[in-house]
C-alpha cells in the first residue's frame, strides 16, 4: 500500500478517537427551578460537586481537582460555615444515588446546586470545561460563579 492510500483511513479512525473522548467528558447542560428566573431570599447554601465514573480520563481528573482547589482556596470561611459544601462524587456507587438522583449528571460533570428560602436550585456548568487547559483562567472563572451564587445573583 502507498501512504496515499493509508491516510482516509487514519483520519477516520482519529476523527473516531476524538468523538469517543468528547462523548464521554461533556453532558448537556441542565437547571432546575425557573430558568432565567432568580430565586428569591438570601442563599443558605451552595454545593459543587463533581459527578465523575470509577474510570476518569485526565480532564475529568482535572476538571474535579481544579474545582476543589478553587473552593479549598478562596472559600474556607464559606467551607467551615457550611455555607459551601464540595466533593467528588463516584456515580457508579451505590452509596451517591441520593445525590446523583437529586442532581441528575450522567457522567463527569461540574454542578453547582444552591439553597434558597424559595427551594433548590441546581445547575451543570458546562463552562469550566474550556477553560482546563488554563488552570488560573479556571480558578479565576469558578471563584467568579461561586460568589455570584453565594451572594444570590443567578445571572
Amino acid at each position: 500500500m502507498n501512504a496515499r492510500n493509508l491516510v482516509v483511513p487514519a483520519s477516520l479512525l482519529l476523527l473516531a478517537f476524538i468523538l469517543v473522548l468528547a462523548a464521554g467528558c461533556t453532558t448537556p447542560g441542565e437547571t432546575s427551578g425557573n430558568p432565567g428566573s432568580n430565586p428569591s431570599g438570601p442563599v443558605e447554601k451552595v454545593e459543587v460537586f463533581h459527578f465523575h465514573r470509577t474510570q476518569q480520563c485526565s480532564s475529568c481528573i482535572t476538571l474535579g481537582a481544579y474545582a476543589e482547589e478553587t473552593v479549598s482556596r478562596y472559600f474556607t470561611p464559606e467551607v467551615a460555615a457550611g455555607r459551601v459544601v464540595f466533593g467528588h462524587v463516584n456515580v457508579d456507587l451505590p452509596e451517591n444515588r441520593p445525590l446523583v438522583e437529586q442532581y441528575g449528571p450522567t457522567g463527569s460533570s461540574l454542578w453547582i446546586g444552591v439553597y434558597t428560602e424559595a427551594g433548590f436550585f441546581k445547575e451543570e456548568n458546562v463552562n469550566v470545561w474550556y477553560k482546563i487547559g488554563n488552570k488560573d483562567e479556571y480558578m479565576t472563572y469558578l471563584k467568579g460563579v461561586i460568589g455570584k451564587r453565594l451572594a444570590g445573583d443567578f445571572s
